[in-house]
């Protein structure tokens, strides 16, 4: 994978919940991911396909982080992870992937976006269909660490 896309989808995440939901996250360091199962309870995954790569971004959140991340988007609390939950964490992969198709942009890099996954429960699979290496990235919040897995094959 080329380390090329890892900082903009870093900056974009940093973006993204800066300005949409007031959070300071602090990025941890990167790994490399080994299997396939979460480290959340809700991941939106979403594709990106190029003429010089091809590859998914995934963002699992815990239970606690996505529902304060919630609560400050949509000024309201909610009770759990609800419909209303799940289209919020597709919406931010959208926007996240969408800033990070910018920057890209901005070093030679076209992508396409496919529709954004949402999938949720305890111990779900995320599958990037890709077959470059998983990096996975915590991020560190007030109500606990979430993940953002980038897999890209070029």
């Amino acid at each position: 994978m080329n380390v090329e896309f890892v900082n903009p989808i870093l900056v974009s995440i940093l973006n993204v919940l800066s300005t949409m939901a007031k959070i300071d996250a602090k990025p941890g360091r990167p790994a490399v991911k080994q299997g396939d199962v979460s480290r959340g309870d809700v991941t939106g995954i979403i594709g990106m396909t190029g003429s010089k790569a091809r590859g998914s971004i995934a963002i699992s959140f815990p239970e606690p982080v996505i529902l304060d991340i919630a609560k400050r988007m949509l000024n309201e609390e909610p009770a759990g992870v609800d419909a209303t939950v799940t289209d919020l964490v597709g919406e931010i992969i959208n926007m996240v992937s969408g800033g990070a198709k910018k920057l890209l942009g901005d070093q030679g890099y076209d992508f396409d976006m496919a529709l954004p996954a949402v999938v949720s429960g305890k111990n779900h699979v995320v599958d990037h269909k890709s077959r470059g290496p998983k990096i996975i990235l915590p991020f560190t919040v007030d109500t606990g660490v979430f993940f953002v897995e980038i897999c890209f094959e070029n």
